[in-house]
């Protein structure tokens, strides 16, 4: 129990330490290729920042654990939008661009819908089991090709407004060193935590679905907690919101789509109401973009949000005993 403790205590310390180096590398490789901050936090930051949850969900794929596969990312996903826009709109309010609001946050309630219907064979094709099968998983994946397509359209066109302050340059190689040192710091992080947290709940006989939902999924989103708050608090919204756009997308797409190539991932425990609560969170992130202030999450939006993560959560652990 002890080790598990400085296994969580030492991996929030990695993550906190290579959030820091990752966002100040990533803004200064923004502004010297003439980037905006939006597109590094959607492909870069997000990227790397989502490189727990590729490790877990691959991992837990190869060694037949698709509760946990699966569980990590619809966990993960609720956490950054209801956790992290929540978190980081109380510390500060957020400005949300308008190009975001009608073509990148659509594409998170569009994962979110497609990770539901890949998930329900019964329903859908009377089918005998819920399973994510190699063939939802090629789709996934052809899905996060078209997101890239879009994403390096924007860097080429410049479309994407920025709202930050001055950012500090530094180097080629030191802003090439703290990225690499920052996601190192933000990945061994990730692992520590997990282990030290996985550790403790197995410990204590909670089933892997709900492992992989609430302590893995918290876990190995604790990178985009740390980068969103760091970018928020050095008042770089563009990278903070895109951070969390760019993780879910990623997260749905990417690894969903990676894990499940590798083998097909039955869906066990985790039901529709995980995943519907998924879908309902992405709507909620978009309604709130548009509510009470022009394209602004406020204060009092972000305790709701926080509110509804911790009644999710809640609702999981009442079922699990």
């Amino acid at each position: 129990m002890i080790l598990n403790i400085l296994f969580l205590i030492g991996g929030l310390v990695l993550i906190l330490l290579g959030a820091n180096c990752l966002t100040d590398g990533a803004s200064s490789v923004a502004k010297k290729w003439g980037v905006s901050d939006l597109v590094i936090g959607l492909t870069i930051v997000a990227f790397g920042t989502s490189a727990p949850e590729l490790v877990i969900s691959s991992l837990s794929a190869i060694n037949d654990s698709a509760e946990l596969a699966i569980g990590n990312v619809v966990g993960s996903n609720l956490f950054n939008v209801l956790m992290i826009i929540g978190c980081v709109s109380l510390v500060m309010p957020i400005k949300v661009d308008k190009s975001i609001m009608s073509n990148e946050i659509p594409l998170v309630i569009l994962s979110a819908l497609a990770m539901l219907f890949c998930a329900n064979d019964i329903i859908l094709n009377g089918g005998t089991a819920n399973l994510i099968s190699r063939a939802d998983g090629l789709i996934l994946l052809l899905f996060f090709a078209i997101f890239m397509r879009y994403t390096f359209s924007i860097a080429t066109k410049g479309d994407c407004d920025d709202n930050t302050e001055e950012i500090k340059t530094m180097s080629g190689i030191k802003a090439s060193l703290f990225i690499i040192g920052g996601l190192a710091g933000l990945i061994f992080g990730g692992q520590f935590f997990v282990d030290g947290a996985s550790g403790i709940a197995l410990s204590m006989g909670v089933s892997e679905s709900i492992v992989g939902l609430t302590i893995v999924a918290a876990g190995t989103s604790l990178p985009e907690l740390a980068t969103s708050l760091t970018a928020a608090f050095k008042k770089n919204s563009g990278m903070a919101i895109g951070n969390v756009i760019g993780s879910n997308i990623f997260n749905s797409f990417f690894i969903l789509g990676c894990a499940s190539t590798i083998s097909p991932l039955p869906m066990g425990s985790i039901t529709n109401f995980d995943l519907l609560s998924m879908v309902g969170a992405s709507i909620l992130f978009f309604t709130f973009g548009w509510l009470f202030k022009q394209r602004t999450i406020t204060r009092i939006e972000g305790a709701i949000m926080v509110a509804c993560y911790i009644a999710y959560t809640t609702y999981l652990v009442m079922q699990a005993t």
